[in-house]
């Protein structure tokens, strides 16, 4: 995450979100994250995909091929339209490192943006010992990685997945898709709100169908799982008419369809916190900004206009945050996904979905110097706020400071439940009338903060959000106990991946979600892994009653 950049607008929490939701599309320190081995070119490997060759490389258990154009670098008149086919090439393209990352904010502190418009690439990791092309091939699962990072920030190269594919026995595939302005914008010149980050995604999808079986993978058994800002990319997948056919599986790690914060969660001038906002919405702030940019014309002309200014005049903060919601009530998503999953309007796939023990800490920590919780009546006064003197009274008895190390951990506790765990116990219920749903709660408290983000004494980030990225890809040192969590987390998730049951060997049973809201507590020790009532301990009963009013307040 980085730092807080203020807006006016309250209707927008994202300028938290890049401090927060941002952080798991936050690269960790270079040290951290393994460099790809050059290898001799002999032990390269060569693969036909459906636009060109591309050589790989090999690193023991594994192989990897990255850099590979999905779709047309989306430049000059691409800019804001759907992704086009990658030109093909001639001869062999090298596939020994990744491609550039997409325009973004930097993800802790100032500074300019970085990245390239022309970036829309992915990365395969597949496990060696099996052939990769052949009639007698053995075909792999296939798993789809969708970033995280608040739609601000991240990319595909991010997380290495030599686990899940070298253990797991799957091939794995990272992506990168548009961000912010270049990929949530929307005009009338545009017909609407076309999210275009979604479009990308879809598109890499379909790259996916078409060449999973050169990697040696089954393109008919295709799990697409993601985190925070990607976990709301699977949340659009599943209930997307335009996503039929394209995944088997599907894995939510902390973003569910009805995540949302309360208003004034955060920061007293920030109004509720829901992702995915009406098209019109987002259609009307593209027409204000197209004039602050000058490019008031005729209409006809606006798009142009915008097309010649240099990505670095759109890739402000503010423009970058306005343009980082999901428009809904469009051809990709044509009703608001939570409510689409009421209605039971989503594909008919297996899935699971969680969250960590305690989310919402990591946000309140980078915002408690502007807006601290220092003492009962602080914390008293910031429960009014949010949810009125009535339900204030009903939320403070059920997470008084008394029950809390400190003040800030009651109200990040009680921010956990309502904005993330509740929300999707929620959610899994619905999908629970219609599909085999398998819910999880990562708990570890003692999880590595891969971030590097500064300590906060009255706030241990504990089982943030996020924290348990480091258990599936390798980002970070674990201990001994932590490292036999990762094994079973990994067997877990590449299990569905395989079968649409998340069974790993030696490890516990994990329970299909029912209404009493079993999921599977994930933390290291000899019972660490058990099943726990969530809707219990998270006190669900008192926030489905005030779901209406903690998301339409403020």
């Amino acid at each position: 995450m980085r730092a807080v950049r203020r807006r006016c607008s309250v209707a927008l929490p994202a300028l938290v979100l890049p401090a927060v939701l941002l952080l798991t599309g936050a690269a960790p320190t270079p040290a951290r994250v393994p460099v790809p081995v050059p290898v001799p070119a002999s032990e390269a490997l060569v693969v036909e995909t459906d636009r060109g060759s591309v050589r790989g490389r090999a690193h023991g258990t594994y192989r990897t091929f990255e850099g590979i154009p999905y779709a047309a670098p989306p430049t000059g008149a691409l800019r804001w339209r759907p992704p086009a086919p990658a030109p093909r090439w001639k001869g062999v393209r090298d596939a020994g490192a990744a491609g550039p990352r997409c325009v973004q904010l930097p993800p802790i502190g100032p500074g300019g943006p970085s990245g390239s418009e022309d970036c829309l690439f992915l990365n395969v990791t597949a496990p060696t010992g099996h052939r990769l092309a052949g009639p007698d091939a053995r075909r792999l699962p296939v798993m789809v990685w969708f970033h995280g990072g608040g739609f601000l920030n991240g990319a595909g190269d991010l997380y290495r997945p030599e686990r899940p594919a070298a253990q797991g026995d799957v091939v794995v595939v990272t992506v990168n898709y548009r961000l912010g302005v270049f990929g949530l914008f929307g005009h009338p010149e545009l017909g609407g709100a076309p999210a275009l980050a979604l479009a990308d995604q879809q598109a890499a999808l379909r790259w996916v169908r078409a060449n999973a079986a050169r990697f040696g993978a089954d393109p008919h058994n295709v799990t697409v799982f993601g985190e925070s800002a990607g976990a709301l990319s699977v949340c659009s997948h599943l209930v997307s008419p335009e996503s039929a056919g394209l995944f088997h599986k599907a894995i939510v790690q902390s973003g569910s369809c009805s995540t949302t914060m309360p208003p004034r969660s955060l920061l007293p001038e920030l109004g509720t916190y829901e992702p995915f906002v009406p098209e019109a919405r987002i259609v009307a702030d593209g027409a204000l900004a197209a004039g602050r940019l000058g490019c008031d014309r005729p209409a006809g002309e606006v798009l142009d206009c915008l097309r010649r200014l240099d990505a670095r005049t759109l890739a402000t903060p503010e423009l970058m945050q306005r343009f980082s919601l999901v428009p809904y009530g469009n051809a990709l998503l044509p009703m608001e996904p939570r409510r689409a999953l009421e209605a039971g309007r989503f594909h008919r796939v297996p899935v699971v979905q969680g969250t960590t023990l305690d989310e919402m800490r990591v946000f309140v920590a980078q915002t408690l110097a502007a807006y601290p919780v220092a003492d009962e009546a602080a914390y008293r006064a910031r429960l009014e706020e949010s949810f009125g003197a009535a339900t204030a009274r009903v939320v403070e008895a059920a997470y008084p400071v008394s029950g809390h190390p400190t003040p800030a951990v009651a109200w990040a506790t009680l921010l956990s439940d309502a904005s993330f765990t509740c929300p999707t116990l929620r959610d899994s219920g619905a999908l629970a009338r219609h599909v085999p749903t398998y819910g999880y709660r990562f708990s570890d408290r003692d999880a590595p903060n891969f971030m590097g983000l500064p300590e906060v004494a009255e706030l241990p980030y504990g089982a943030s959000h996020g924290f348990e990225l480091p258990y599936l890809f390798t980002m970070a040192p674990l201990a001994a106990p932590q490292r036999e969590l990762a094994d079973r987390m990994t067997g877990y998730w590449t299990a569905f991946a395989r079968t649409g049951v998340p069974r790993a060997q030696g490890a516990p049973d994990w329970p299909r979600h029912r209404s009493a809201g079993p999921v599977l507590s994930l933390a290291p020790g000899a019972d660490g892994i058990r099943t726990v009532d969530a809707r219990t301990a998270h006190h669900c009963a008192l926030w489905d009653a005030r779901w209406p009013q903690v998301t339409s307040s403020g």
